[in-house]
């Protein structure tokens, strides 16, 4: 069975995504804002949220309609059978979000949807109570400019959740942006990579899997795992194959940071990850960091300084990576930060920078390209 496969994803790597999803082999993919939809039958649906990294959740969209009254949206949500998508037991869970739509009240929205979920289910079970005992099926409705799209969330717990990271900073950096700022670099485990501010190592362990092409979802469980109704087996084979896809490349990457605690977890989250072997921590000041090697590439993800104590140290910080990176003369770098005058303090102006949110704050990008290793 064919089915519209959505995979959102954060604002501003919708691109990356695509890539991603091109590179699984699959065609005629249409990008929008957050989220990318293709078309797929099971099988695709659990290769996907075994292999994407930098997709956030992956749904199948089971009808689309105008709402601009609830009794619209109680109408085009009982006209799908929905007894033949959900199993008489199933544990029914509505989430919802409103955009520029007439209907703004989510928790009504919610409630109406879910209603007309059961009365369509009445149709095809001829009973009037459902005990909803089973597997929980998780479905969203979203309201965009008076648009209702209904959703079947099949990965659950959000696809961040690689499973390795149990601890982390302060500010956690998302697993699926830290893919994303690794393939925006271009990053080629031939060269050395390093990120000299790493606290608990998420982007150096998502490179080394990237590196090793360990898919990101191959030790964590998903929502439609557990439905009824679905093959158990495609996800089984699923799994067997990402396992046979690993690569025997051989690369060190490099991570330091100032505090010795934080690298403690780094060193346990890499370990949990299978990649320890793949990745130097050492604890060490921004200024200190050195390298004889050529061609480098460093990644990192320092302080924002986003409280008002924190902005002159943040902003000290900037001029010390600016002094150190300089003299990385053959080396490309790649900082996000959220602070509007990093460019300054660093002492140098990007070759380019990107939009791109770190949960719902709007950071940059800053990318300085080096020459490119000599073939």
């Amino acid at each position: 069975m064919k089915y519209s496969i959505v995979a959102t994803c954060a604002f501003g790597i919708e691109g990356i995504l695509k890539e991603e999803i091109i590179n699984l082999g699959y065609k005629d993919i249409k990008v929008d804002n957050g989220k990318v939809v293709f078309e797929g039958e099971e099988r695709d649906i659990a290769r996907c949220n075994i292999w994407l990294r930098t997709a956030d959740r992956i749904f199948i969209k089971i009808t689309e309609f105008k709402a601009e009254t609830f009794e619209e949206l109680f109408q085009g949500t009982k006209a799908v059978n929905w007894g033949d998508i959900l199993p008489k037991d199933a544990k029914i869970h509505v989430v919802g979000k409103s955009v520029k739509s007439k209907l703004f009240s989510v928790s009504d929205c919610q409630a109406i949807v879910k209603k007309a979920i059961i009365e369509s289910m009445k149709n095809k079970y001829n009973i009037e109570w459902f005990e909803e005992t089973g597997a929980e099926y998780k479905i969203e409705v979203s309201l965009l400019k008076d648009m209702a799209t209904i959703s079947l969330d099949t990965s659950g717990i959000g696809l961040h959740k690689r499973g390795y990271r149990q601890l982390s900073g302060d500010a956690p950096l998302r697993e699926t942006l830290a893919s994303a700022l690794v393939y925006i670099s271009k990053w080629d485990p031939k060269r050395v990579l390093a990120d000299p501010l790493c606290g608990s190592g998420t982007i150096l362990i998502e490179a080394a899997m990237i590196g090793k092409n360990i898919a990101p979802g191959i030790n964590r469980q998903f929502a439609m795992e557990n439905w009824p109704n679905f093959n158990k087996n495609v996800w089984i084979e699923e799994r067997e194959l990402a396992k046979s896809k690993m690569n025997e490349e051989e690369f060190l990457l490099l991570g330091s940071d100032i505090d010795g605690k934080i690298l403690k977890v780094a060193r346990e989250n890499a370990k949990k990850a299978g990649v320890d072997k793949y990745i130097a921590f050492q604890k060490l000041p921004v200024e200190e960091f050195r390298s004889r090697k050529k061609y480098g590439v460093i990644i990192t993800n320092p302080p924002y300084g986003e409280r008002l104590m924190e902005k002159r140290e943040v902003e000290k910080l900037y001029r010390k990576m600016g002094e150190v990176f300089s003299k990385l003369d053959t080396w490309s770098f790649f900082v996000l930060t959220a602070h509007p005058e990093f460019q300054r303090y660093f002492g140098k102006k990007a070759d380019k920078n990107r939009k791109l949110y770190n949960g719902k704050l709007l950071c940059y990008y800053y990318q300085y390209f080096g020459p490119l290793p000599k073939k």
